[in-house]
């Protein structure tokens, strides 16, 4: 009778410890929160248990909570990135985040004709970042949205960055058309670059790239201002007229005064501008001039261009632009 008074004392002990021991650890911290907290890559439970509990994001000490976790708590390995504990939160929920859910997401845009030197800047200025900003070879990022996680490093985002760059351009150059005058993926980039500077309308791209696929197969000068801006501020505005000695410079960009393409691309070419060089519209025009509502009108001869000039200029005087 005695051993089982002792026995039933026992198991009653050992299912009052359990029940305490589980609502601990089904309990929320000290501190109501939510809270942030970045696991290192390869960071063990003991010192993941530290952080949450220096942040008061669970209950108990880190000894306990470590202890709740190997009861209670999954055996899969906990994951690195940022992570967002919600307000409230129990502390096996919160292993449950750590090891399965998804670390915050952040992002980061390049629009498409950004240079290189504001790409650089762009991951520069972004303060949860580490290490040096590099500086991106012109016409290699893919413009895009691509996230990225705190204390990750600057040159970490920039591969994404051009990996995909590179990936895109493998698979748009399989599926090339012979109409235009390029003969390797980097000259793609570079007249692409181009035409992304020359039109931000999707509707003229193919169009734009067709003119200058003329121009090339004539030997005729591409006359691109883009071309003879990139040299003075490496693809940042201008910021006021082009000057007629910068016309005439001798840069190996300035398409004005020298034949065929540029040196190299003067911005980052975003998809469909590479797919447009690859595959331009059938079309005679040789000329283009911008038409007062953000697009062209196109030109086969020189007679038509002038005409075509002059009413541009008649609506930039209308405007008290000359």
């Amino acid at each position: 009778m005695l051993r089982r008074i002792i026995f039933g004392g026992v198991l009653l002990g050992l299912i009052a410890a359990t029940a305490a021991f589980w609502l601990l650890w089904a309990s929320p911290g000290p501190k109501a929160g939510p809270h942030h907290i970045i696991v290192e890559e390869g960071s063990s439970l003991a010192k993941v248990a530290a952080v949450l509990i220096a942040k008061g994001a669970v209950p108990g000490t880190a000894t306990t909570y470590r202890g709740m976790a190997r009861i209670f708590g999954s055996s899969d390995p906990i994951q690195a990135g940022e992570f967002e504990i919600p307000k409230g939160m129990g502390g096996g929920a919160v292993l449950d985040l750590l090891q399965h859910g998804r670390p915050v997401v952040r992002l980061v845009t390049i629009p498409e004709g950004m240079p290189a030197i504001l790409v650089q800047e762009k991951l520069a200025a972004i303060p949860e970042l580490t290490g040096r900003a590099p500086l991106p070879a012109e016409g290699s990022v893919l413009p895009n949205s691509y996230d990225w996680q705190r204390g990750e490093t600057r040159a970490a985002v920039l591969n994404r960055m051009t990996d995909a760059m590179a990936k895109e351009l493998d698979a748009l150059w399989a599926r090339r058309k012979f109409y235009c005058l390029v003969n390797s993926k980097a000259e793609a980039v570079t007249l692409a670059s181009i035409v992304e500077k020359e039109t931000g309308k999707p509707s003229e791209r193919r169009t734009v790239a067709g003119v200058y696929c003329n121009r090339l197969r004539i030997g005729m000068k591409l006359d691109a201002d883009p071309t003879v801006i990139y040299p003075i501020t490496k693809g940042k505005p201008l910021g006021r007229r082009i000057k007629r000695s910068e016309l005439n410079a001798i840069t190996g960009y300035n398409t004005y005064r020298e034949a065929g393409l540029p040196a190299g691309p003067i911005a980052n070419p975003g998809r469909a501008s590479i797919a447009a060089v690859l595959d331009p519209a059938p079309t005679k025009a040789l000329y283009f001039v911008a038409d007062g509502t953000g697009g062209h009108v196109f030109a086969d001869t020189l007679a038509e261009h002038q005409a075509n000039v002059r009413k541009w200029y008649a609506i930039r005087r209308a405007r008290g632009e000359m």
